[in-house]
């Protein structure tokens, strides 16, 4: 659409990005591009043109590069240049380290994605030649293009939000893995015991009974066989109980595990194998359930800090800690210019996909942050089942006459919703408000729902 001499909203926040990084990779000033690696950096001090001024070689660790930051602004200062910015690429933790040397010795550092550095790589000479010099060079022509950005320097209690958050995302990575590990060992040895309860998994009887006979039916059996053995056996399941989350035992799923146990035959052939590791297994799933529960107990504390568990417990069907999850990968959403800059940094805004007369199909970037996606996406879960504005919003989408969406595009949709409301919530510190999230479902709609 044509705005005449107006310029658009993208126009405009571009325009403010550049001017800014403008303002720190200035014209007079003189690129310090550093190739980084553990403990050999490769420095290239060029112009704006991209010509090499002085090339070096060292053999350190990042942290100690001041000596090197001094030498570049002695060889910018002989070829007329008033200053330098450093560039590089966020390789690992290294570039932290760069960024601290350099605000040391008063001096800007910028950041360039290693994504465009291969790119322009190619683009150089249609080759995929790499060399440490030559993306040396590379870093300083991307700097001086302006296609870098600046680092975040974050506050210690988000930065401590951001590793618990990577760390609960591995737990839960390893929770459902070990989870599905003890099903496919069980249907394999032992298939009765899964049909005993409804969702074996989820039930704290049947996985406080497992834990107690260690994954093995014939244990089961020869503790059932006697009234004095049943009693230990109840006694002993009531102790593993608490470890699971439970308080009382649900009697018809003992009874049913124990009939199981009964009418399974002796083990035999690679059985007892696969029922002992079924029980390693079941270990593993106690113990990155704990993990998860104890890293959640610190997020929790981490939000209380920042003066954020009140907005994080505010939106019905989301839990705080599915908030913290989300904010632990956004860092501070004060940082963003707009709501829609978070979407994109999560790799959730759609990308157009058109030319003259031709509209192609349009899909979601895929860029950005994959565990802000998958956070955001796993509270949505939650939310459809228990919040009733995104459960309309959902059943707009997908049923309206009009290009109606199938179901992982509406969860798309609406966690890219979610990532818009809690930036206005917490940059205007106001609670998650249902009128202003969405139009609320009529009686009649709630009721057919």
């Amino acid at each position: 659409m044509s705005h005449g001499s107006r310029l658009s909203r993208g126009d405009s926040r571009r325009n403010d990005r550049l001017g800014q990084l403008r303002q720190i990779v200035r014209r007079e000033y003189a690129v310090v591009a550093i190739d980084l690696a553990s403990h050999k950096q490769v420095v290239a001090v060029t112009d704006h043109d991209s010509r090499v001024l002085a090339r070096r070689t060292v053999q350190v660790a990042p942290a100690k590069l001041g000596p090197v930051l001094d030498w570049a602004r002695e060889q910018a200062l002989a070829a007329g240049f008033t200053g330098i910015v450093v560039a590089c690429e966020p390789t690992g933790h290294r570039w932290k380290s760069v960024c601290d040397v350099a605000a040391e010795s008063g001096v800007d550092a910028v950041c360039v994605q290693p994504m465009l550095v291969a790119r322009a790589r190619e683009a150089e000479d249609f080759t995929r030649d790499k060399s440490d010099d030559k993306d040396a060079m590379l870093i300083a022509r991307l700097t001086t293009q302006l296609h870098v950005y600046l680092p975040e320097r974050q506050h210690p209690a988000w930065a401590r939000l951001r590793h618990l958050g990577v760390r609960r995302a591995q737990q839960l990575t390893r929770r459902g893995a070990a989870r599905q590990q003890v099903r496919d060992l069980l249907d394999a040895a032992w298939p009765a015991a899964l049909d005993c309860a409804r969702k074996p998994l989820d039930s704290m009887t049947w996985l406080a009974v497992m834990a107690v006979i260690d994954c093995d039916p014939a244990v089961l059996a020869a503790k059932a066989a006697t009234a004095r053995g049943r009693r230990a056996l109840t006694a002993a399941i009531s102790r593993e109980l608490p470890q699971w989350g439970g308080q009382r035992i649900h009697t018809p799923i003992l009874t049913a595990l124990i009939a199981a146990a009964v009418a399974e035959p002796a083990a035999a052939d690679a059985r007892p194998g696969t029922l002992e590791r079924a029980r390693y297994a079941l270990g593993d799933y106690q113990r990155a359930a704990a993990d998860c529960d104890d890293v959640a107990t610190r997020m929790l504390e981490v939000l209380t800090e920042l003066h954020l568990a009140t907005l994080a417990d505010s939106i019905p069907g989301i839990t705080a800690v599915s908030v913290a999850a989300i904010l632990a990968e956004t860092g501070d959403p004060t940082r963003f210019t707009s709501a829609r800059a978070v979407v994109k940094h999560a790799g959730l805004c759609p990308r157009e996909n058109s030319s003259g007369n031709y509209t192609g199909t349009t899909r979601i970037s895929g860029r950005g942050r994959p565990r802000l996606r998958l956070a955001a996406w796993r509270a949505v879960f939650g939310a459809l089942a228990h919040n009733e504005v995104y459960a309309h919003r959902y059943r707009h989408l997908t049923t309206r006459a009009d290009n109606p969406l199938t179901d992982n595009q509406a969860r798309i949709a609406i966690a890219a919703a979610l990532l818009r409301q809690l930036h206005t919530m917490i940059t205007t510190t106001t609670g998650w408000n249902p009128a202003l999230a969405g139009p609320a479902p009529s009686t009649t709609e709630r009721t057919a729902a």
